[in-house]
């Protein structure tokens, strides 16, 4: 009996660290994600930008699909892929798309970085996963510390820009913790297929239109940022996350996402420019030192 409990503790530590791999590898992409998108803005209209990556995924999805020749999902897979897709394929690239518009991409990283706490809390109301107190109050501290960042960067008050920000935080939240879930018994690169295919009819015919028509007025840049968005950003980087959230647990494997302001400035200052704040530096680092703190903070899941 020990040595069976040994076994399964092993195996949990293993399934946990290889998890947090793959979700690194999700991070990493996912942080060029604002920077690319501020790259096409002053060319695509941020709709254009937001829903016009899902078409270009949807097409590669579908093609992936038929190739693996992979069944229709059931009529309860299909209700939370649904669900994923309004998440992660329509609200997080929309209002992310709306904010970048109007706020430095830096801004926007700062703030996106409440995504963490937000999965947290999506995967304790949708999958029945229970962190504990210490890793609440971590995940507390940096919740609170980004939303004062972005309340000064704002000059005391908090514009539309953040609310959009926000919006985009919840959407994702609820689509990474359904999509997590899903994961474990469909695999990471389905569960995406499937919610960028279930889109693909309603987003078509008002935007493939205009989208066309504005990428003929880009330039190289625009081509490879747009290009991004939608190969990497909304489809592969994507295999990588959901299976790290299936493996790993969505609240453990979630917390990697407090590394992407980092990456995410970093981009922002190689790619446009930007220049890094001394507030914007400061709040990444309380981010990631109370999060560091509750990274040995336990997550159970409950029992159904």
């Amino acid at each position: 009996m020990r040595a069976e409990a040994l076994a399964k503790e092993k195996s949990s530590l293993t399934d946990e660290r290889a998890g947090l791999l793959f979700g690194l590898l999700g991070v990493c992409s996912f942080s060029l994600t604002l920077p690319s998108t501020k790259m096409v803005i002053d060319v695509l209209s941020p709709i254009s930008v937001g829903l016009g990556r899902a078409l270009v995924a949807a097409l590669l999805a579908a093609l992936v699909l038929m190739i693996k020749r992979v069944p229709f999902p059931s009529w309860q897979q299909c209700k939370q892929l649904l669900l994923v897709s309004a998440g992660v394929v329509i609200g997080f690239p929309l209002f992310s798309s709306l904010a970048m518009a109007q706020v430095p991409a830096t801004h926007g990283a700062i703030v996106v970085a409440l995504l963490p706490l937000a999965t947290a809390g999506a995967a304790a109301f949708f999958s029945g996963e229970r962190p504990s107190r210490k890793y609440w109050l971590s995940s507390s501290v940096a919740c609170l510390t980004i939303l004062g960042y972005a309340f000064s960067a704002g000059l005391g008050s908090l514009h539309w820009a953040d609310l959009a920000l926000l919006c985009a935080v919840l959407s994702a939240a609820v689509g990474y913790a359904i999509g997590g879930e899903l994961s474990r018994t469909m695999g990471g690169w389905q569960v995406i297929s499937w919610s960028l295919v279930f889109a693909f009819p309603f987003l078509v015919v008002p935007i493939a239109g205009p989208l066309l028509a504005e990428l003929k007025q880009g330039t190289w840049s625009t081509w490879l940022g747009f290009g991004y968005v939608s190969v990497i950003s909304q489809f592969l980087a994507f295999f990588a996350w959901y299976h790290g959230l299936a493996i790993g647990g969505v609240a453990k494997v979630g917390q990697i996402q407090y590394l992407q302001p980092f990456l995410s400035i970093l981009a922002a200052w190689i790619l446009l420019s930007e220049s890094i704040t001394i507030g914007a530096i400061v709040a990444a680092i309380i981010v990631v030192l109370a999060v560091a703190k509750g990274r040995s903070a336990t997550v159970r899941v409950a029992k159904s």
